[in-house]
């Protein structure tokens, strides 16, 4: 059993946002959003070196100075190395500091990682630490040299911080179920953050490894509740729709309008059932949209608040996913 580590509240900010995924905010807009998150009682923000390569640890760590009272969680398999590419958008970030992204799930790199993002972050410690994207699908014909690299020595230095006292919890952020059921049997993980992969749309998770998190003791984190865009707003009000950060196929829009129509008929909107949909589930301690502006943290505090009947749960889930 695991199970260490701080509690988690039922909603959390992701920052991928303001580290200029996809499009660029300025660092006033990128704080205020934290500033509006904190005031509406969001005390759990999760951030990561790749995100803007340092730009949002950075951001969040002005706009959390002072504030110990509030749950961080950064993640660690990335090296910042300087570059000089020209690119205004590299690996989806807009803007971003002069960095590459460079893999690395060594024990030195681990260390390194972490030590860096303290100091962007201006904390002495973090909540939680998390090795990011692992996994076959992101790592190809490199997975498995990956994976031995993490085992042998990036998440023995991972157990070594947290036995210092310098987080509280480890895991692992990842997009994939295949690698966390494989970590899970060989490793002792305290919470996983799962991204896209509990979802009105992508319910592959609860088949698998939600019930063996839930009996192991291993909290559950869920990332992208809608799905990189599609449940994010009323279908008929998006340009276009985006699903696992590309446009969504006719099939899966299809299977989208038809959860809407059922949300409609219930007086709920889709939006808010996607957000909440992910704590229906025993085994979700936590779900962390990523929020720019503080007009969506409001949009996000009022979808959370939004009653949901259990007949509308019900229905939903005899929807095919």
């Amino acid at each position: 059993m695991s199970g260490l580590g701080p509690a988690l509240p039922r909603l959390g900010m992701g920052t991928a946002a303001i580290g200029n995924l996809y499009r660029p905010i300025g660092d006033a807009e990128a704080e205020a959003t934290v500033a509006a998150a904190l005031e509406a009682g969001i005390g759990y923000f999760d951030t990561a070196p790749h995100y803007g390569f340092g730009l949002a640890e950075a951001r969040l760590g002005r706009a959390l100075a002072g504030r110990g009272d509030v749950l961080v969680s950064t993640k660690v398999g990335r090296r910042l190395v300087p570059t000089s590419d020209p690119a205004t958008t590299r690996h989806g970030f807009a803007e971003a500091l002069p960095y590459e992204p460079v893999f690395d799930y060594t024990a030195d790199g681990v260390r390194r990682s972490f030590e860096d993002s303290l100091g962007r972050l201006r904390r002495d410690r973090v909540d939680l630490l998390l090795a990011h994207d692992l996994g076959a699908l992101t790592h190809g014909a490199d997975h498995a040299a990956r994976l031995r690299e993490f085992l042998d020595g990036g998440y023995p230095a991972m157990r070594a911080l947290r036995d210092a006292g310098l987080t509280r919890a480890i895991g692992i952020g990842v997009n994939e179920i295949a690698i966390c059921l494989e970590l899970i049997d060989r490793v002792e993980l305290d919470v996983i953050l799962l991204a896209g992969r509990y979802s009105l749309l992508d319910r592959a998770a609860a088949e698998t490894l939600l019930p063996r998190c839930a009996a192991r003791g291993i909290r559950v984190i869920i990332g992208g509740p809608y799905n990189s865009g599609i449940l994010a707003r009323p279908l008929a009000e998006a340009d276009q729709l985006f699903f696992d950060y590309a446009p969504a196929p006719a099939p899966l829009i299809a299977r989208a309008r038809a959860l809407e129509a059922l949300c409609r008929g219930c007086g709920v909107a889709l939006p808010a059932a996607a957000l909440q949909f992910p704590l229906t589930h025993p085994a979700v301690a936590c779900v962390i949209p990523g929020l720019a502006g503080a007009a969506e943290v409001a949009e996000t505090i009022a979808r959370m608040a939004a009653p949901i009947p259990p007949h509308l749960w019900s229905a939903l889930q005899e929807e095919p996913a």
